[in-house]
């Protein structure tokens, strides 16, 4: 995660991160936008600009799979190396950030010829607490 301090944030950057900080769970740009339109963010431009700025900080990550966005868990992520762990009962989501995993990944990449400049990986299944449950 980026040692960017929230003080060098614009004012909707800095209240998107403090959304997905505080929600247990991924949240759509819509979603992000119905929790701070009580703080002045009135059309989705805001909340994608934020989104795209925190993106590019390391501060906040995509999740392709579910058109959502969550806040980077990890002090030592490797921003363009993430993988996720994703409950499809409970929709918990683990962020993933492992140096050997990301080096494996360019390995493999660089087999077929590509130079590789991001990689997300998405497992999709069922967590302990729900396999429990189940």
């Amino acid at each position: 995660m980026s040692s960017l301090s929230s003080n060098n944030l614009t004012k909707n950057q800095a209240l998107v991160l403090t959304a997905l900080s505080r929600s247990s769970n991924p949240m759509t740009a819509y979603h992000i936008l119905d929790v701070l339109h009580t703080y002045g963010l009135r059309a989705p431009p805001q909340v994608y600009r934020a989104l795209d700025k925190l993106i590019e900080l390391g501060l906040v990550h995509r999740l392709e799979s579910l058109n959502a966005f969550m806040s980077c868990q990890q002090p030592d992520c490797l921003p363009n190396t993430i993988a996720f762990a994703i409950c499809d009962q409970c929709d918990n989501v683990r962020e993933i950030s492992d140096s050997s995993f990301a080096i494996h990944l360019k390995v493999i990449a660089e087999k077929t010829g590509l130079k590789p400049s991001k990689s997300t990986i998405e497992v999709h299944g069922m967590c302990k607490t729900c396999q429990k449950i189940d």
